[in-house]
C-alpha cells in the first residue's frame, strides 16, 4: 500500500501517444510513396460501418483522416442499421475477391442483429488489418507472424520507445477481451514478461496489480483502478475510454486538474477518462498514458501500418 508521504513526493512522467503516433504515421507515408513508385498505387483500406451509432462514426472519421496523411486510398461502406448478417457477408466476399483491396474493416461493435463472430470470420485473414481472425489469433498465440490487433502493438510500440523494460518485468493486464487483453497477454510473453491477466471474477484486485511493474488496463469501467492498485513507479498503461457528464464526478477524478477538465464538459457535454483514476495513480506510477492522447493515438497509426503490411504482402505474392 502507498503512503501519503510518496502520494506528495511522487508524480508519473506521462507516455504521450501523439509524438510516436506521428511517427509510425511518417515512416507509413515514406514507405507508401516508395511502393507508389514501384508499383504504380499504394494501398487500399476498405472501413464498413453498420448503423449510425456515433462514436462508431468518430472512429471510423478518425481511421479515414489517417489514411489520407499517409497516403492510403481508402473507401467508406456505410450501412443501415437495419443491414443483415447475409448483406454484409455479401459485401465482404466482394471486398476479399477485389485485387484493389489489401485491407478489410469492420468497426465494431456491430447492430445486435449481426453475427459479430461470422462476419469476423469472413475477412480474408490476409485483409484482416484489425487482427481479429482466428487464424491471426492462432498465429499471434503460436508466435508466428500475424497481423496483430492494433491496440496491443500500439502500447508495444509506445513501451520499447519509451525504454520501458518488458523482458524480466512482471506485468498485469486487467482485461480479457479478445481486442486488447489477450493479445496483449500474448505480446509480453513474447517479449519475457511474466504475465498475470485480471478481469471481472478476479478477487481481491489491488493485492494482484501491486505486484506489477508493468500494469495494463483495458476493462471498460470508469477510474476503477485507483492507488491502492498501482505499485509505486510503475509503468501504467490506460485502455479506457469512458465519457463522463457529472461535475461531481470529474472533480473527484481529476482533483487539482478538475478545472480544465470541466472546461471540456462545460463545452461539449462531456469529458474522456480512462479506467484509470487519474488523480491518484499518477501520484503513484512511474510512467501513466494520458487520457486522451495516449493508447488510441497509437491505436489508428498501427492500422495504417498493417495496412500497409498486407499491400506489401500483395506485392510479394504478385511479384
Amino acid at each position: 500500500m502507498y503512503t501519503i508521504r510518496q502520494q506528495m513526493e511522487t508524480r508519473a512522467t506521462l507516455l504521450e501517444g501523439g509524438p510516436l503516433a506521428a511517427k509510425i504515421k511518417q515512416e507509413v507515408k515514406t514507405e507508401i510513396e516508395e511502393m507508389v513508385r514501384a508499383y504504380g498505387a499504394g494501398p487500399r483500406l476498405a472501413t464498413v460501418l453498420v448503423g449510425d451509432d456515433p462514436a462508431s462514426a468518430v472512429y471510423v472519421g478518425n481511421k479515414i483522416r489517417a489514411c489520407q496523411e499517409v497516403g492510403i486510398r481508402s473507401e467508406h461502406h456505410a450501412l443501415p442499421a437495419s443491414t443483415t448478417t447475409t448483406e454484409l457477408l455479401d459485401l465482404i466476399a466482394s471486398l476479399n475477391a477485389r485485387d484493389d483491396v489489401d485491407g478489410i474493416l469492420t468497426q465494431l461493435p456491430l447492430p445486435a442483429e449481426i453475427e459479430e463472430r461470422a462476419i469476423i470470420e469472413a475477412i480474408d485473414p490476409r485483409k484482416d488489418v484489425d487482427g481479429f481472425h482466428p487464424v491471426n489469433v492462432g498465429n499471434l498465440a503460436l508466435g508466428r507472424p500475424a497481423f496483430v490487433p492494433c491496440t496491443p502493438a500500439g502500447i508495444i510500440e509506445l513501451l520499447v520507445h519509451n525504454d520501458v523494460e518488458i523482458r524480466g518485468a512482471r506485468a498485469c493486464v486487467v482485461g480479457r477481451s479478445q481486442i486488447v487483453g489477450r493479445p496483449m497477454a500474448q505480446l509480453l510473453l513474447q517479449r519475457d514478461a511474466t504475465v498475470t491477466i485480471c478481469h471481472s471474477r478476479t478477487r481481491d484486485l489491488p493485492p494482484v496489480t501491486r505486484e506489477a511493474d508493468l500494469l495494463i488496463v483495458a476493462i471498460g469501467r470508469t477510474g476503477m483502478i485507483r492507488g491502492e492498485h498501482v505499485k509505486p513507479g510503475a509503468t501504467v498503461i490506460d485502455v479506457g475510454m469512458n465519457k463522463v457528464t457529472d461535475p461531481d464526478q470529474v472533480r473527484e477524478l481529476f482533483g487539482a486538474e478538475a478545472d480544465k477538465r470541466l472546461a471540456v464538459l462545460s463545452k461539449r457535454g462531456s469529458t474522456l477518462v480512462g479506467d484509470v483514476h487519474p488523480a491518484e495513480v499518477a501520484q503513484v506510477a512511474g510512467k501513466l498514458t494520458p487520457v486522451p492522447g495516449g493508447v488510441g493515438l497509437l491505436t489508428v497509426a498501427m492500422l495504417m501500418k498493417n495496412t500497409l503490411k498486407a499491400a506489401k504482402l500483395r506485392c510479394s505474392e504478385s511479384g
